[in-house]
C-alpha cells in the first residue's frame, strides 16, 4: 500500500524561505564579512528591535528558549528546595528548566477553554516553598494574567511568562513578554518568529533582572566584561548569524501574524457547529497569534487519520501531560489529578497553520473536517 501524499502540511517553511531567502543570505554574508560572531552589533540591534516590537524595556538574546527559561528562573532566585508552579499541558522544557536548577515543578491544571494555566488550580498548588509560577501562552493564546499576577503578589512570588509560542500576542492591550517579571521566548525555526537553528531571548522591564541575566548568559561576567566573573554563569549567548537572520524576519512578523489571524478566523467560521472545541479567536481582553490552531475532538485519532487520507497534515501537541511523563513519575502525581490537562492530551489536534497557507487550502481543510462529521 502506498503512503498518501500530504499536500497541505501541518507546517512548512519553504514559502517563508522563498520570501526571505535572499535577505537572509545577505545578512549571513554581512556577519561572515564582519568577522564578529558573538555579542556583536547584530545582537545589540536585534535586542533593541525585538524589545521595541513587544514594548519591553529590555531584551537579551540567548541560544534557545529552554536557556531563556532557565536564566529567567535563576535570575528570579529559584534554586534547590524551591517549588515552581507550571501547567501540566505544555512542552516539557517548561518543567525541566525548573528541575535543572534543583527546584521542583508543581503541576497545575489548565483552563478548559484556553488551555492556559488555571488560576484556581494555581491557588490550590501554592505552598510556603513556592518561589515562582510560569504562565505558558500555549499555542499563542495569552494566559489570564491578572489573577495569576494577583496571586503571585499576595504570596511575594515571581511570575515568569513562557512566550515560546506567543510572539506579538496581547492581553488587555499589552504584549506577552511584558506582563510578568521576566519572560522567555523561543525562536526555534518553526515558531512564528524563527531562526535558522536554536535561538531565544529573555525580556524584562526590570533593570536589576536584566543585569542578572546579562551576567548569567555570559559565564557570569560582569557588565564591564573581560575576565571578571561575579557569579557562576552559563554560556547561553545568541550568535551573530542567528541574530542577523532574526532581524530580517522580525520586519515581517506583523504581516505574518495578521495572516495567521485571518486563517484562524476562517477556521472558526467554517468549523462552527461541529462537535469540536475551537480555540478562542480573541476578544477585548486578548488577541492570540495562533502559533498552532488546535481543536479538541473526542475522536481525535480518527479525525487525524481521515485528514491524512485527504492529504492534510495534522499534529498532536501534547499527547502526554507532564505529570504523567515517566521523567516525573517520582513526583507521584497520579492519573486523574489534573483532568483538563489529561483531556486535552487525549483530544487536542492541530490543523495546518502557517503564514503562507492560502485561503483556498484552509478552505480545503475546513471542507475535509466537515466531511468527517457527516
Amino acid at each position: 500500500m502506498t503512503a498518501t501524499a500530504i499536500d497541505i502540511p501541518l507546517l512548512t517553511l519553504k514559502g517563508q524561505h522563498a520570501e526571505t531567502g535572499a535577505e537572509v543570505k545577505a545578512a549571513v554574508a554581512r556577519v561572515l564579512d564582519s568577522g564578529v560572531f558573538i555579542l556583536g552589533p547584530e545582537n545589540k540591534a536585534f535586542d533593541a528591535e525585538f524589545a521595541q516590537a513587544i514594548g519591553a524595556k529590555h531584551c537579551l538574546g540567548v541560544d534557545s528558549g529552554t536557556s531563556a527559561l532557565e536564566l529567567a528562573l535563576e535570575a528570579s532566585g529559584v534554586g534547590p528546595g524551591d517549588e515552581v508552579i507550571v501547567p501540566s499541558f505544555t512542552f516539557i522544557a517548561t518543567a525541566t528548566a525548573v528541575s535543572v536548577l534543583g527546584a521542583t515543578p508543581i503541576f497545575a491544571d489548565v483552563d478548559p477553554t484556553t488551555l492556559t494555566l488555571d488560576p484556581r488550580s494555581v491557588g490550590k498548588a501554592l505552598t510556603p516553598r513556592t518561589k515562582a509560577l510560569i504562565a505558558v501562552h500555549i499555542f499563542g493564546q495569552p494566559a489570564d494574567m491578572d489573577p495569576l499576577i494577583a496571586l503571585a503578589k499576595s504570596k511575594n512570588i515571581s511570575v515568569i511568562e513562557d512566550c515560546a509560542q506567543s510572539h506579538l500576542a496581547t492581553y488587555k492591550g499589552r504584549t506577552t513578554g511584558t506582563l510578568g517579571s521576566l519572560a522567555a521566548f523561543s525562536f526555534y525555526p518553526s515558531k512564528n518568529l524563527g531562526a535558522a537553528g536554536d535561538a531565544g531571548a529573555v525580556t524584562t522591564n526590570d533593570g536589576l533582572l536584566r543585569a542578572r541575566v546579562t551576567e548569567l548568559r555570559n559565564c557570569g561576567r560582569s557588565a564591564e566584561g573581560g575576565y571578571h566573573h561575579v557569579r557562576i554563569g552559563h554560556n547561553c549567548r545568541l550568535d551573530e548569524i542567528q541574530a542577523a537572520i532574526l532581524r530580517v524576519k522580525l520586519r515581517r512578523l506583523d504581516g505574518w501574524t495578521a495572516v495567521r489571524r485571518s486563517i484562524a478566523a476562517l477556521y472558526c467560521e467554517g468549523l462552527s457547529g461541529l462537535p469540536l472545541q475551537l480555540p478562542p479567536i480573541g476578544s477585548g481582553d486578548s488577541s492570540p497569534v495562533f502559533h498552532l490552531y488546535t481543536v479538541c475532538c473526542e475522536r481525535r485519532d480518527a479525525l487525524a487519520e481521515h485528514l491524512r487520507l485527504k492529504g492534510i497534515g495534522t499534529g498532536v501537541y501534547y499527547p502526554t501531560p507532564l505529570h504523567l511523563q515517566p521523567a516525573y513519575a517520582g513526583l507521584g502525581v497520579k492519573a486523574g489529578a489534573l483532568p483538563v490537562s489529561e483531556r486535552a492530551s487525549r483530544e487536542a489536534l492541530s490543523l495546518p497553520m502557517y503564514a503562507e497557507l492560502s485561503a483556498a487550502d484552509a478552505g480545503r481543510v475546513v471542507e475535509a473536517v466537515r466531511l468527517f462529521f457527516r
